[in-house]
């Protein structure tokens, strides 16, 4: 019984940790099946955007772990990757891929807001320049790119209300690019907003959708697409509302 809770125990923890970090529905279960495997046994998986569920064939037990954050740190989701294959391989034991995975996802490397900021503004600013705006528009896209991305942060920590964060944010980079082109600042206006939204555009989301699809997870894959149409949508209404308003 000690064995078999601690089993589940590594497989759903090591399963939360990957999802929470922006690994793929088929990659988590397949994952926590070959963990299960390894002893022996024969892992069952369900895995959702917000719930990871592992249990074995020949018992009644099931383990079940939920999900209410989820970031992009593709370097945890490589970590957990590695120490799971330093299981299978014999290098480490159950115990102790739990301890690590545990430790990484603890102790995993967060950046500063105003690091943030700056790399969403430094960002916009050269996505403008790659998708063809001027030169003379780079910096006041940088700026803001900036101060769109603190108006999202400020929205996520105060509102707390999922979506309308992206669009409080293209509303303020939407006003924000009319009033310096008015005031004849910005001139290539629509590379300055598209250059400047970019931060929040779920590039992430939308592969792992399209990744889960073609690996049959139906469910998962068709819930991202949805969270990435929402996502695509509150960024569009943020910027019209912001033209409509202005102008």
């Amino acid at each position: 019984m000690e064995n078999t809770s601690l089993l589940l125990e590594t497989c759903a923890v090591v399963g939360q940790v990957m999802l929470e970090n922006g690994a793929e529905m088929y990659r988590v279960e397949d994952t926590m099946n070959r963990i299960a495997g390894e002893t022996g046994s024969v892992g069952v998986s369900f895995v959702t955007p917000t719930i990871v569920m592992i249990g074995l064939e020949e018992t009644e037990h099931v383990k079940m772990k939920r999900v209410t954050d989820r970031t992009t740190n593709l370097s945890v989701v490589q970590l957990v990757n590695t120490y799971s294959r330093e299981y299978t391989e014999g290098k480490i034991n159950l115990g102790q891929l739990l301890k690590k995975v545990k430790e990484v996802n603890q102790h995993k490397m967060t950046l500063s807001t105003w690091l943030k900021i700056l790399i969403a503004a430094v960002v916009s600013g050269s996505l403008m320049i790659v998708l063809g705006g001027a030169w003379s528009d780079f910096f006041v896209t940088c700026f803001i790119g900036g101060v769109g991305y603190s108006v999202y942060l400020l929205s996520q920590r105060f509102l707390r209300l999922k979506y309308f964060d992206e669009f409080i944010a293209a509303f303020c980079i939407g006003l924000l690019t009319l009033f310096f082109a008015k005031i004849g600042i910005g001139h290539t206006t629509d590379h300055m907003i598209i250059g400047s939204i970019m931060p929040y555009v779920p590039g992430l989301a939308l592969t792992n959708s399209i990744r889960d699809l073609q690996q049959g997870h139906l469910l998962s894959g068709i819930s991202r697409g949805v969270e990435v149409i929402i996502i695509a949508a509150m960024l569009a209404i943020g910027i019209a509302v912001a033209f409509r308003l202005a102008l």
